[in-house]
Order: C-alpha cells, then structure tokens, then sequence
C-alpha cells in the first residue's frame, strides 16, 4: 500500500476498508471519543468516515491518514490534516485519534509534527487549524509541542472550543525554513524531524 511517510516511530499511510476493524475499535471507545463532535462509532459510521477520508484524498490531496507502530506494524490510530468547515470559512484542520494504549507515549505529538510538515513542506498550506475543547488537557499540550501559540474561542458544532492556528511563516520560522528559500518540490518522505472534518483532536 502507498505509504504517505514515516517518522522514528511510525509509519504513515492513507486509510482503507481494511481499516475499519482496527478503527472501529479505537472510535468505539468511550473515552478516546469524549471529545468529539459525533460520539462513539459503530461499523457503519467508520466505515463512512473511511470514505470520507478517501473522497478527501482525490479533491484536496490531504485527509487523516493511518499510523502504523514500526516495532509492532499495529495500526494505533490516525492523523493528519484534512478539510474542515468553521463558520463560514474552510480550513485545513488538524486532527488526531490514538488508541488509549498508546497514549501518554509521545506518539500524538510526532504524528502532528508529521502532518504539520506534509501541510506546510509539500502542499504549501498558508495555515492550519486545530479545533480543541479548552477541557482536552491533553490535546492542548500536543498542539502547543506542534508549534500552536495563539487561538481564539468559537462555537463549533454547537459546543465552545479553541480555534489554534498556525501559519505558514510560523511554522518555518521554528523549522529555520522559508518559501522561498526552498524549491517547490514534490513529494518528500516525512522524518519525525519535520517537526491535530469533525474529528476533533483526542
């Protein structure tokens, strides 16, 4: 299968049909769900979210993506950046889902930094977003280690969350990287050095 890129611990790549197994397991889950828009996932709804995924690979070139554990080749969870409407206005959005085993490891916060870097390295995003509920400790923390620094409250989805942003020219500057200072290259494989649609970050 196509593999989007790797960082020191994970393997990146699109998600499939043979995805939804392992997924619906980790989107079933109560607590990795606590914080999102839709609530816990059956079969059905993973399935559609998979396919959601895959129509936004072909129209924008960006969706979250599975992670694969190296050591282990287990599938942990996803991320990446994907298309995302707040208010009126569509935004590349952020966002992650981890199995809870996986948690407290590092692993969000790598797979962000990855998705960051594909955002801004290789599609030349001007921003991206990340949607958080202030009440999300731990996301707050992993889009502050991405490079998050200013937000603004909003309602989405009905509920009162955190609207972080980061830009193109903020990003570069942590990375010592500019527009300009670089050729507009293809595709590159992402390393863990590079650097969270309704799937709000967990």
């Amino acid at each position: 299968m196509e593999q989007i890129g790797a960082t020191s611990r994970l393997l990146i790549r699109p998600l499939s049909p043979g995805d939804v197994p392992a997924l619906m397991e980790i989107l079933g889950d109560p607590e990795v769900m606590k914080h999102s828009v839709c609530g816990v996932c059956d079969e059905v709804a993973t399935r559609k979210f998979i396919e959601w995924c895959s129509v936004s690979y072909k129209s924008h070139g960006i969706g979250p993506w599975a992670l694969i554990e190296k050591e282990t080749s287990a599938f942990i969870g996803f991320c990446g950046v994907g298309p995302e409407h707040v208010g009126d206005k569509e935004e590349t959005s952020l966002g992650y889902r981890l199995a809870r085993r996986y948690w407290g490891k590092g692993l969000a916060t790598e797979s962000a930094g990855a998705g960051l870097a594909y955002a801004f390295r290789v599609k030349e995003c001007g921003s991206v977003v990340a949607i958080i509920e202030p009440a999300n400790i731990a996301s707050l923390r992993v889009a502050e280690k991405a490079g998050f620094r200013s937000f603004r409250e909003v309602r989405f989805h009905g509920k009162e969350v955190r609207l972080y942003r980061i830009t193109h020219e903020e990003w570069s500057e942590s990375h010592n990287t500019s527009r300009s200072s670089r050729p507009r290259a293809a595709m590159r494989p992402l390393t863990a050095d590079l650097g969270v649609s309704g799937y709000r970050n967990q």
